[in-house]
């Protein structure tokens, strides 16, 4: 068993929520970062939808959107490209339709004008459509690897492959085992995701409550071989399915949230591809006859579905950033902001109520 040096912050995760708060943090001191797996952003992460909608989510989500817009807009010369979302409704479906409508501030079309934004819809089929162009693809890699960058800019390391094995706390912070080396810290941060409490409960804190939930995803391909790089995001009403352009194909969900006993590297269950295809179906000309890819991933929300933001009341050694859910990559700018203004005692930009929203005291 090999010694490391002391470092000011450990953060176990490499997924967009422990990249973006070891990125904020490297300006207070030096930074370790840990990852399980061989590449960062592997789970849930590496299997977002990655769309930017300032108005999607809890109302603490919507807030942690907004504040995250200008880095969205800045960071690397911008992370975001133009897509569009688009509210559907099947017949019977109008008033959750217009209950998403007024919650999303969205502007209804006509079924006519909705065609002509996306040619292989069936009018019949629409009931209702809305759209906000103001919603944008987040290019994932590219902000994944600018807050890898502004880590070691700072002198930080980011090491993958390395699992944590043991974590002891000690008089001047903590000491954690992965791969083989002791590294110790004076203080530790949890954006481990799905094993977030898992984490807690080897660090001595109680856990949240987080339940991690799968999402399968299929991969199709273009109906009719149409070029839909310029449509924009199809969502059902009640956000039962959704559809997405992605690399010349369409993805597609259920938008399920199914509870797993166990955070694990998830995989999609057919029988829910097939209720996402079979809900995409009804608003469409063209039959789905293959799926060309399909994975699923883990959404980790604590019960209140808000994200879990800043240190321990019981200790405030360790820092929670965990409870993503859905929305990790689009509050990740301002998450990350706020747990580093917390930590290194600045006032936070957020207002008191919404950090308030967010602190793990809420649960204590």
């Amino acid at each position: 068993m090999t010694q490391d040096s002391t470092h000011d912050f450990l953060v176990i995760g490499g997924g967009i929520a422990g990249v973006s708060a070891g990125a904020r943090l490297a300006e207070l001191g030096s930074v370790l970062l840990l990852e399980a797996e061989p590449a960062l952003a592997y789970h849930a992460s590496g299997r977002s939808a990655a769309l930017y909608e300032s108005q999607y989510g809890h109302a603490v989500t919507i807030a942690l959107n907004l504040a995250s817009r200008e880095d969205h807009d800045t960071l690397d010369g911008g992370v975001l490209s133009p897509r569009g979302l688009m509210l559907l409704a099947a017949p019977g479906e109008e008033e959750v339709f217009a209950r998403d409508v007024a919650k999303m501030g969205l502007d209804r079309i006509s079924a006519e004008d909705a065609v002509a934004r996306v040619p292989a819809l069936d009018p019949a089929a629409v009931a209702g459509a809305a759209v906000h162009d103001d919603a944008w693809d987040i290019d994932t890699d590219r902000l994944v690897q600018q807050f890898v960058r502004m880590i070691r800019a700072q002198g930080g390391r980011v090491e993958t492959g390395a699992p944590v094995t043991a974590i002891a706390r000690t008089r001047d912070g903590w000491e954690v085992t992965a791969r083989g080396a002791v590294h110790a810290a004076r203080i530790l941060v949890n954006a481990a995701g799905a094993w977030a409490d898992r984490v807690a409960a080897m660090a001595g804190i109680a856990p949240i409550g987080l339940t991690p939930l799968r999402r399968s995803v299929a991969r199709i391909p273009a109906p009719a071989g149409m070029d839909v790089s310029r449509w924009p995001m199809l969502l059902g009403a009640g956000e039962t399915w959704y559809a997405k352009p992605d690399a010349g194909q369409m993805i597609v969900s259920p938008a399920d949230e199914d509870p797993v006993a166990e955070p694990h590297d998830a995989w999609p269950e057919d029988m829910r591809l097939a209720e996402g295809i079979a809900r995409y179906q009804d608003f469409v000309t063209e039959e789905v006859t293959r799926l060309t890819s399909s994975w699923a991933g883990l959404r980790t929300f604590a019960p209140d579905r808000a994200l879990v933001l800043g240190p321990e009341p019981a200790d405030p050694g360790f820092v929670w950033v965990a409870g993503q859910g859905g929305y990790g990559f689009q509050t990740a700018p301002a998450a990350s902001r706020l747990v580093a203004d917390l930590v290194g005692g600045r006032a936070p930009q957020l207002d008191a109520a919404t950090v308030a929203a967010l602190a793990p005291a809420r649960f204590r």
